[in-house]
Order: structure tokens, then C-alpha cells, then sequence
């Protein structure tokens, strides 16, 4: 009979003591050019790399019980469950690969991008050395690291968007995403002959299928899909890993592309590829869509792979300073 972990993450009081910010910490939203965003940015990423989002950790858990118990696929599952707890516990990152490093930023009038990068990425090379981040920053052609996650040159690596905003808040997105899963990602260019795909819904569900299917278990499986219809070739791309920000469980806006996700996460749990490959009714634990506008010409379905170990966090600081996080 296997051991089955009931997965209880610690609780925010706890979370808070191990902060790195000062207790009361405000940030200076009075004056945005004086504003640091390097110290919240650090604690971004400490949560970022070992406490797994709660909505990945139910999806998790609701897979394994689906599974037999005493399966490879329940075991499976279980043993990420117990690592998710071990990570938490300890303040650990929840894999060895900590990834390329996605950082959003939506701000209102009057910041400074050029210092607001310079500060996260500050934020970066001193999570490297506190072991929250590994260095996963090389020189393409001769494999030197350069030992701090950063690009020291194009300023390439970590990848910071920026964004305008009405709000007067701040928000800040991470998402620490894995080389293995980066690995399997696939755009498509429709019409597809080799996969019998139009440029239609039923294209891009063959084109969702194929990618899972020459997946198999690489990826770390069970994976979150990000899917983009449409777009250019770089933008479609970036939205299909932006969607994965968005919360398991959480209606698309398009009812129709809501109900297509949630086909088509029962379709890919029919694969029986199962989590790591291992076979098993747990392939995916969701799909997110969204459309974009495109040339008449191009017809690109971008998918973007995450693992199980779908590390992503917001950051809000508030008009007054607050920081809080998701």
C-alpha cells in the first residue's frame, strides 16, 4: 500500500518570518523615480523557486488520486507532492533546474525601466548566490557560465517585459521556466499536411496532440500547456508563456476557447503517456488559449511546455507601498 501525502503548505505567518523584507516594509510609491524594487524582487523569486502556486499543487494532487494507488504514475505524483513539501519546508528550490528566468512588469506613469531593470536584474545575481536561482546563464557557443544568471552584454538573460499601465500599482510576474520543458515547446504553421491540420480549431487541436504526443514524457509530464493561435512568429511565441501565468481552474474569457480547454485536456489525458512517460491517466494537468490577430498569410499555433513544477509568482505593490504576493 503506498503512502498517500497530503500535501499542507506552510502558512503565510511562517512564509512572512523567513521574508527578506523588513517587517512594515513599504515600498516608496510616493516618488517612482526613487523607487528600489530590488529587495521585493528578491523575495519575488525566493517564493518563485519553493513554494509551488496552490491551483498546481490541486492539480497535482487531484491526478494522483486518480491513478491506482501503488501504480508508477501514483508514485510518481506522490513522490513530486512530497518534494513540493520538502521544498516549501525548507526554502529550496523545487528543482535542481531553476530555468530561464520570465520576469512581466505592468506599471503606472513615471518609472524608470532602464533603473527598473538594472534592480531586478540586481535582484537576480543576488538570489544566484543566496542557491534560490542556479546559474543556467551560458555563452551559446563555448558553454561558459557566467556564474550570476546574467547576460553580461545584451542584457538577454534574465528576460524582463515591460508594460504602461492606468493602475496606480505595481505588478510583477516571474516565471522560472525549466530547459527540459523549454525543450519540447513547438510552433506550428498551418496548414500542416504532415499532421492533416487546417487553419481551424480542429488544426490546432491536431497540433496540441502532436506536440504532447513527440513529447512523450520529456518535459517533466504531467505539463501545463500555453497555447497561442495566431500572431507572428516572436509575439505568438511570448503569449503562449505569458497564458501559463494564468491560474488552473480559471474560465477563459471565450467561452468557446473555455470549452475547447477543457476538451482538449480530457483528450491529451487519454494519451496514456501519463506523468514522466511512465504511462498513466495524468498526461496534462491543464491547457490555456488565447487568441491573437494575425497577417492573412500566417497562421502560427505557438505551445509553450511547462512541467509539473509550474513556478510562477505575482508581485503587487500597492499605490501605498504595500507588497503582497500571490
Amino acid at each position: 500500500m503506498a503512502e498517500c501525502t497530503i500535501p499542507t503548505l506552510s502558512t503565510l505567518d511562517v512564509v512572512e518570518q523567513k521574508s527578506v523584507l523588513p517587517s512594515g516594509y513599504r515600498a516608496a510609491m510616493g516618488d517612482l523615480k526613487a523607487l528600489d524594487l530590488k529587495a521585493p524582487t528578491l523575495e519575488l523569486i525566493r517564493r518563485a523557486s519553493s513554494r509551488l502556486p496552490q491551483d498546481v499543487i490541486d492539480a497535482l494532487v487531484q491526478g494522483r488520486d486518480a491513478e491506482e494507488e501503488g501504480s508508477r504514475a501514483f508514485n510518481t505524483l506522490n513522490d513530486m507532492v512530497k518534494n513540493i513539501l520538502l521544498a516549501d519546508g525548507h526554502v529550496t528550490p523545487l528543482c535542481q533546474d531553476t530555468g530561464t528566468i520570465i520576469f512581466w512588469v505592468r506599471h503606472p506613469f513615471g518609472l524608470s525601466q532602464r533603473r527598473a531593470k538594472a534592480q531586478i536584474r540586481e535582484a537576480v545575481v543576488e538570489a544566484t548566490q543566496c542557491v534560490w536561482l542556479r546559474p543556467n546563464c551560458v555563452e551559446s557557443l563555448t558553454g561558459k557560465n557566467t556564474g550570476n544568471n546574467m547576460d553580461p552584454f545584451h542584457e538577454g538573460h534574465p528576460v524582463v517585459h515591460f508594460e504602461e499601465w492606468e493602475k496606480p500599482e505595481i505588478e510583477v510576474a516571474i516565471m522560472l521556466k525549466g530547459g527540459g520543458c523549454e525543450n519540447v515547446g513547438a510552433q506550428y504553421r498551418l496548414p500542416d499536411v504532415t499532421i492533416g491540420a487546417g487553419r481551424d480549431i480542429g488544426g490546432v487541436r491536431k497540433a496540441i496532440i502532436d506536440a504532447v504526443v513527440k513529447a512523450q514524457g520529456q518535459g517533466c509530464s504531467p505539463g501545463i500547456l500555453g497555447v497561442a493561435i495566431g500572431g507572428d512568429r516572436v509575439t505568438s511565441y511570448e503569449k503562449s508563456k505569458e497564458v501559463i501565468l494564468r491560474k488552473l481552474g480559471t474560465p477563459n474569457p471565450d467561452p468557446k476557447l473555455d470549452q475547447f480547454e477543457k476538451d482538449i485536456t480530457n483528450d491529451l489525458n487519454t494519451l496514456g503517456i501519463g506523468p514522466m512517460g511512465y504511462g498513466g491517466k495524468t498526461t496534462v494537468l491543464g491547457v490555456l488559449v488565447e487568441e491573437m490577430f494575425r497577417h492573412p498569410a500566417s497562421f502560427f499555433v505557438s505551445i509553450s511546455y511547462m512541467c509539473w513544477s509550474s513556478r510562477r509568482r505575482v508581485m503587487t505593490i500597492g499605490a501605498g507601498g504595500h507588497v503582497s504576493f500571490d
